[in-house]
């Protein structure tokens, strides 16, 4: 077992769902990396062979499930697998998709230091330097962060609903809009990423939209063919 997870349970007191949570993403990071260039098919052979409850990814790369019931503490989980990768693997870029506006502001001050329940409370190396919060209302003001090495960890958290709306009438949604400044759109430049790793929250109330099906939300990560993701999620993927 890597020695982050015992730190990372410990720092974010997690509960027992939660540290098992952890230790299979530990485990299934170890048989498949989280990089690109991992096939899809091989990749669920692998994992399928120490967790047979992997029926399938149901997207173009690997995608996992951890279901939790409610008030377990979801959102504690998300932080302590951004920690973990971050840590463990040196991923530096996360996209959070919400499933409507008060999960979204919710997942934004639970992110954001000196909150009440600030999810990385704990994380000696996120007190010096905490992730940087790039929002669906922020991220054109936020271009000329993107390329700050110091800067090492960026969340991306989006709203799915409001991507809904701005898609209504066959529009294209506005984080595909060319930014001048990084001289293409923010979409592009997520799908350029070598580490973004997708979150998704709830997703079966969203996955059919129009909005994730004009935008391919999954295709953010490599045109989604070689990403690493993580669904929180209870009801449309089988849990590990």
């Amino acid at each position: 077992m890597n020695r982050h997870v015992n730190a990372i349970a410990g720092r974010l007191s997690l509960r027992p769902p939660q540290r098992r949570s952890l230790e299979i993403l530990d485990r299934i990071t170890e048989i498949i990396p989280p990089h690109k260039g991992n096939g899809v098919e091989a990749a669920l052979a692998v994992i399928r062979s120490e967790f047979p409850s992997v029926a399938d990814f149901e997207r173009d790369f690997p995608s996992l499930c951890f279901a939790l019931a409610t008030g377990v503490g979801k959102t504690r989980l998300m932080g302590a697998f951004i920690s973990y990768l971050h840590l463990a693997h040196g991923l530096n870029n996360f996209f959070v998709l919400a499933p409507n506006l008060t999960i979204y502001n919710k997942l934004i001050a639970d992110f954001t230091p000196n909150t009440p329940k600030y999810v990385f409370k704990g994380i000696a190396e996120f007190a010096v330097n905490p992730p940087y919060i790039i929002t669906g209302d922020n991220y054109e003001g936020s271009a000329g962060t993107l390329f700050d090495v110091t800067l090492r960890c960026k969340i991306n958290i989006f709203n799915i609903s409001k991507i809904n709306s701005e898609v209504r009438g066959g529009k294209s949604p506005r984080i595909k809009r060319l930014s001048e400044y990084i001289g293409q759109s923010y979409f592009d430049y997520l799908a350029g990423l070598d580490d973004l790793t997708l979150i998704m929250d709830e997703s079966h109330r969203y996955r059919a939209s129009a909005g994730a099906r004009h935008q391919r939300l999954e295709a953010c990560t490599g045109a989604g063919t070689d990403c690493h993701a993580l669904c929180r999620d209870q009801s449309w993927c089988d849990p590990v």
